[in-house]
């Protein structure tokens, strides 16, 4: 079988097809898309420089105000699986939005409420509706946009957002911050609503499936959804409890109970929240563990320079905004530019450089001190972390759905997207208990503030090089020919072989 790179594969790529050609209906569905996507990512990173500002206000405690980020991440990361598998088998386009519609109005409550609980309880809501946008509109993509270079275009403008949305949050909240800190989650929700109304009239509706003999895997859904949902409970709470508490062992070992019941359910359903044969792809694996890595390293190294730029250098929120702008906008320039750069070097290649970059970014930010050159040492890593982002968040995302059929990129989008956030919560408690065991005293000196940070950048830079192995690993390996569903088992070769048609599978990924 030629690889896409080989003359043949090349010529018949390069042959107009009628899917090939985006109509304004294509366009106007990947804008909607494309700016659920960006909100997604823009709350999560953008509550984060407000903190102080809703602490204050609100009158709420250290432990307390952690989890209006916390209950966040728990509603996304935990109901990730479901929200995927809900978009395969109730309508993407139904899923889409009816999470957005309530997305809207949780964003629109966050930023009247007087409480913090209720802040915490509009948080968790907008993650558990964020838990089924990203993955709906990620299936949407990929079963609205033919595979190979047509659908990579999408993806990276897609991806591209998601990453400008997460790098930019920052940025905005700076600004938004200084009017006050309701405005940060009072935004996303006039910009919801225009998507929701846009969505009703550009989206198109899917084609009804005949689901005739399908019936709903509710036991693995609940089985699945808890033990998602106590995995990152125990993991942002473990700081407080403390990781040899007995209440976080007993916690992990529930999940870990309740895991294996998951994998028995999935082994035997007839219609598995997860076909657990698509984890014998070694693609699928190295994608997802890349996500976890790449996203989860990037979001402890936010949270360790947040907190050196105000509390070591007396950054203000505005400053601290500006510092991370290069990264944004460098992401924002280069992403929607790698689908030519991912046909031509195959997505392990692009992701490969992409780690590279980021574990160098990671490694030079290590020489800050208490007097740093912002344009000597902070800014080359901003620069190197943006083109990070800019090469690998689209090409994981094309890796993790590309061979994949359209009946299962719900639960594809959903795997990868739980892999982000489930990353993010575990690696973030990891740093932050690193750097927690590091600090002196109440009445610690800035440079004793400082060098409790440096364990925790090393072990950010290690999680980053652990992703680079991992990628590396899979370079040697050949590339399938777009529009063929890679196999991995007799089974899956057989279905497969279906869905490709005349198509002959003939190298394993």
């Amino acid at each position: 079988m030629t690889s896409p790179s080989s003359p043949s594969s090349a010529s018949a790529l390069s042959v107009p097809r009628p899917q090939d050609r985006w109509t304004a209906l294509q366009w106007g569905t990947l804008f909607v898309l494309c700016a659920a996507l960006f909100l997604d990512a823009l709350d999560v990173s953008m509550v984060g420089v407000a903190l102080p500002s809703i602490g204050s206000d609100l009158h709420l405690s250290t432990s307390s105000l952690q989890w209006v980020v916390s209950g966040y991440i728990l509603g996304y990361g935990g109901l990730l699986l479901l929200g995927g598998r809900a978009a395969d088998l109730l309508g993407r386009r139904r899923v889409f939005l009816i999470a957005l519609a309530i997305f809207a109005v949780a964003s629109l409550l966050g930023g009247l409420v007087d409480s913090g609980s209720l802040l915490i309880a509009t948080r968790f809501v907008k993650g558990l509706s964020a838990a089924f946008t990203a993955p709906a509109g990620l299936s949407i993509i990929t079963t609205t946009f033919a595979e190979g270079p047509i659908r990579n275009r999408a993806l990276t403008i897609y991806s591209s957002c998601g990453a400008t949305g997460f790098s930019m949050g920052l940025v905005l909240s700076g600004f938004l911050t200084e009017a006050g800190w309701r405005w940060t989650m009072l935004l996303p929700a006039p910009v919801a609503l225009a998507a929701l109304i846009a969505g009703l009239k550009l989206i198109p509706k899917s084609p009804r499936e005949d689901r005739a003999g399908r019936g709903y895997d509710l036991p693995g859904a609940v089985v699945g959804t808890v033990s998602m949902l106590l995995l990152v409970f125990t993991v942002v709470s473990a700081s407080d409890a403390g990781w040899a508490s007995a209440r976080t062992l007993g916690s992990f070992a529930g999940v870990a109970v309740l895991l294996a019941a998951f994998v028995a359910i999935e082994q035997r359903s007839a219609s598995p929240l997860i076909r657990l044969g698509v984890l014998r792809s070694s693609g699928q694996i190295r994608a997802n563990i890349g996500g976890a890595t790449f996203f989860g390293s990037y979001v402890a190294f936010q949270f360790l320079v947040t907190q050196y730029l105000q509390n070591v250098l007396g950054y203000s929120a505005m400053q601290t905004a500006l510092a991370f702008l290069p990264a944004g906008a460098l992401v924002a320039i280069l992403s929607t530019r790698m689908g030519p750069i991912v046909d031509r070097f195959g997505t392990p290649r692009v992701i490969a450089v992409g780690f590279t970059l980021l574990v160098v970014g990671y490694a030079l930010f290590l020489r800050i001190n208490l007097h740093p050159s912002y344009a000597a040492i902070i800014l080359p890593s901003m620069l190197l972390l943006g083109g990070a982002f800019a090469l690998a968040f689209p090409s994981l995302n094309i890796q993790a759905t590309n061979g994949v059929r359209n009946e299962e990129q719900g639960m594809v989008s959903g795997l990868l997207n739980t892999s982000f956030q489930v990353g993010g919560a575990i690696f973030l408690a990891i740093v932050t208990a690193v750097v927690t065991a590091n600090v002196g005293g109440h009445a610690a000196t800035k440079q004793a503030v400082l060098d409790s940070y440096r364990p925790g950048l090393w072990v950010v830079t290690a999680i980053g090089l652990f992703g680079l192995l991992v990628t590396v690993s899979g370079l040697r390996r050949r590339r399938p020919s777009y529009g063929i569903l890679v196999a991995s088992s007799a089974d899956d070769e057989a279905q497969a072989q279906q869905a490709a048609g005349s198509e002959r599978v003939s190298t394993r990924d």
